[in-house]
C-alpha cells in the first residue's frame, strides 16, 4: 500500500505570546493525515496566530510542531513550504494585472531568468485537467468573479501540491454551489490521501457536513476536539464561547427557523425603491433600476456574492452616494436622505464597518454616541453643548447594549469590533426605528458579538421596523430574514419568502446562473405576494432563549 502523500500535524504545548499578552496557552491539537480539520473559535481566541505559528509566519515562544511524526522547526513560510505546507489566506493575494498562469508560475517562488512559455503553459494546461475546477489561463484576476478569485487561490496552492493544506474562511465569497464544490473536491483529495486540510470557518454547516475531526479554541486554549460524528452545533457553539445562549446561534447556522417571530402590531410603514440607479467607483451602472419594497415588521435580506451592487444600493439608500435615477418613497414621502429627513422619518442605518463608515475613530464613545442628537433639545443650550447629559446618556445606552469599555470617554477606536458595533446599535435604536438600513452586521465580529446584534435586529423587527439587511452570508440570512431578494449585475433576480428559501436555487440566482425569462416573474411575485396580510407565527423556541 502506497503511503499517503498527505502531512499529519500535531502542535505539542503551542505557547505564543505578543508583548504582555498571550495569544497561545499550551495548545495541542492533532490533525491526522489525510483528514479534513475544521478549526473553531470566536475572534480572538487563537486561530490565526496558531495556523501561522504552523505557517512559519510567526515562530512560538513554547512548545514544538511535528510533521509526520518528528519535530520540525518552521521559523519562515519558505521553510514551511520546503516541508509541504501551504496556506490560503480570507484575503485574496493575486496579482491583479497578471494573467492566472504568470500568477500560477509566480505561488512557485524562484523563477528561471528565462521561461519557456509553451513547455509552462503544457505544464499548466494538464495541471488543469487533474485540477478540482478550473480557470481560463489567459483570464486576469479582474475579469474573475469573487468566487473565481478565490478558487484562484487555492489551485495557486494545489499547483504547488501541499501535503498539508491551511485555509482561513474559504467560502467567505462563495455561492453555496461552488462552497460545496470546493469543500467536495478537497474533502475527495484528503480521502485519496493526496493532501491534509486544516480549516478555519465560522459555518457550522461546513463542519457537520465535510470536516473530519473540529479543535475548539478559547482565548488562546483548546477547549474542544473530537471526531465530528461525535459532535453538534450546539456543543461547538457552548465550547466556542462558554454559555448556554450558543446553543441558539449554532440552530441558526445548522438549521435556519421556519418561521418568524409574532409581531406586536407593527406600524403601517413602508421602504420602497422605484427604478433606482446607482454609478459605480467607474462610472458604470452598479445599481440597475432596482425595485423592492420592505413593509413595518419585517426583515428583507439582499443576498448576492460581493461585488454585485450591494454596496453602492446601501450607499445611495443611506445619502454616501449619489442616485443616477429612479426615487425611495418611505410611508409615501419622497427620501433623499438628509439629516432632518432621516431623523422625522426614523430611519436608521448599521453600515458595514462602523467603525469607518458610522464613526470618528479619534472622538470618545459618548461623542460618538451624540453624533445623530448633539443638536436636540437637552442635549444642546445657548449654541453649546451640555458634555455631562452627553456622558450620562452614553452611560445608560452602553449599559443597555452591553457595550464593554472602560469608560465613555475612551476613543471609540479603542474598543473591539464587535463593542464598536454594538455602540452604533445603541446610537441609532436609542429610539425607536421605523426603518433599519443594514449591511454585513456580522462582518468580523466574534460568536457573542453576532448573537447580541441579531437580537437587535429581530427586537427593532418585531417592534415594527422595516429592515432592509444586506448580507454575503447566505446563512445569516436564511437565520434572520422574513423574505429574501438576490441580487446579480445590479438587478434583482429573485425573491422569495424565507421559510419556503431553497440554498441550491438562491446560489444559482447569485452565481448568475438562474433562468433570465422567470426572473422579473418570480420577483413580481414574491413582492405580490408580500401585500396580501400575513398571520402572525412563532420561532422555535431554542431560537427565542438565544435572543
Amino acid at each position: 500500500m502506497m503511503n499517503p502523500h498527505g502531512l499529519s500535524l500535531e502542535t505539542l504545548d503551542l505557547g505564543k505570546r505578543f508583548g504582555s499578552f498571550t495569544a497561545l496557552h499550551g495548545v495541542s491539537i492533532k490533525v491526522r493525515v489525510g483528514s479534513l480539520h475544521a478549526l473553531l473559535g470566536e475572534n480572538g481566541a487563537g486561530k490565526s496566530t496558531l495556523v501561522k505559528c504552523v505557517a512559519g509566519y510567526h515562530q512560538a515562544d513554547e512548545g514544538s510542531l511535528l510533521l509526520d511524526g518528528r519535530e520540525q522547526l518552521v521559523d519562515h513560510p519558505a521553510a514551511a513550504r520546503r516541508l509541504g505546507i501551504g496556506m490560503v489566506y480570507q484575503h485574496f493575494t493575486a496579482a491583479p494585472g497578471m494573467t492566472v498562469a504568470e500568477n500560477l508560475l509566480m505561488a512557485r517562488g524562484r523563477l528561471p531568468m528565462v521561461i519557456d512559455w509553451p513547455k509552462v503553459r503544457r505544464e499548466l494546461e494538464a495541471f488543469m485537467d487533474e485540477a478540482p475546477f478550473r480557470l481560463g489561463l489567459s483570464l486576469t484576476p479582474a475579469q474573475l468573479s469573487a468566487g473565481e478569485k478565490q478558487k484562484l487561490e487555492i489551485l495557486k496552492q494545489l499547483y504547488l501540491k501541499p501535503r498539508l493544506l491551511i485555509l482561513d474562511e474559504p467560502t467567505s465569497v462563495l455561492t453555496p454551489q461552488e462552497a460545496d464544490e470546493v469543500l467536495q473536491a478537497l474533502r475527495a483529495r484528503c480521502a485519496q490521501g493526496q493532501t491534509t486540510v486544516l480549516m478555519i470557518t465560522h459555518k457550522f454547516r461546513e463542519v457537520m457536513a465535510y470536516a473530519d475531526e473540529v479543535s475548539v479554541l478559547r482565548r488562546g486554549r483548546l477547549v474542544h476536539a473530537s471526531a465530528v460524528a461525535q459532535s453538534d452545533p450546539a456543543s461547538l457553539a457552548a465550547a466556542m464561547v462558554g454559555q448556554a445562549q450558543a446553543v441558539g446561534r449554532a440552530a441558526d447556522d445548522a438549521e435556519r427557523p421556519k418561521v418568524r417571530s409574532e409581531r406586536s402590531n407593527p406600524r403601517q410603514v413602508e421602504l420602497r425603491i422605484e427604478g433606482l440607479q446607482v454609478l459605480g467607483d467607474r462610472g458604470d451602472l452598479a445599481v440597475r433600476g432596482v425595485d423592492l419594497s420592505v413593509q413595518g415588521g419585517e426583515i428583507v435580506g439582499v443576498a448576492g456574492v460581493s461585488g454585485n451592487g450591494q454596496r453602492e444600493l446601501m450607499e445611495a439608500l443611506c445619502g454616501q452616494r449619489p442616485r443616477a435615477g429612479g426615487q425611495v418613497l418611505i410611508g409615501g414621502q419622497a427620501y433623499t436622505a438628509t439629516r432632518a429627513q432621516n431623523r422625522a422619518l426614523r430611519v436608521r442605518g448599521l453600515p458595514e464597518e462602523p467603525l469607518r463608515n458610522a464613526c470618528v475613530a479619534g472622538m470618545s464613545v459618548a461623542d460618538n454616541i451624540s453624533l445623530r442628537t448633539f443638536d436636540e433639545p437637552g442635549m444642546a443650550g445657548l449654541g453649546l453643548r451640555r458634555f455631562a447629559e452627553a456622558a450620562r446618556r452614553a452611560r445608560s445606552l452602553t449599559q443597555a447594549f452591553s457595550v464593554k469599555l472602560r469608560s465613555e470617554r475612551e476613543p471609540i477606536a479603542a474598543l473591539s469590533g464587535g463593542n464598536v458595533q454594538r455602540a452604533v446599535l445603541a446610537r441609532e435604536l436609542s429610539d425607536p426605528a421605523d426603518v433599519l438600513l443594514v449591511s454585513n452586521p456580522a462582518f468580523g465580529l466574534d460568536f457573542t458579538a453576532v448573537t447580541e446584534v441579531h437580537r437587535r435586529l429581530r427586537a427593532a423587527r418585531d417592534a415594527g421596523a422595516a429592515v432592509l439587511m444586506v448580507s454575503e452570508d447566505l446563512d445569516e440570512l436564511l437565520a434572520l430574514a422574513d423574505r429574501i431578494v438576490v441580487i446579480s449585475e445590479g438587478r434583482i433576480v429573485h425573491a422569495c419568502k424565507a421559510c419556503e428559501a431553497d440554498r441550491m436555487t438562491i446560489g444559482r440566482f447569485m452565481g448568475g446562473q438562474g433562468d433570465p425569462v422567470a426572473l422579473q416573474t418570480l420577483a413580481a411575485a414574491a413582492e405580490a405576494d408580500d401585500t396580501a396580510p400575513r398571520a402572525p407565527s412563532k420561532p422555535p423556541a431554542i431560537t427565542e432563549a438565544a435572543a
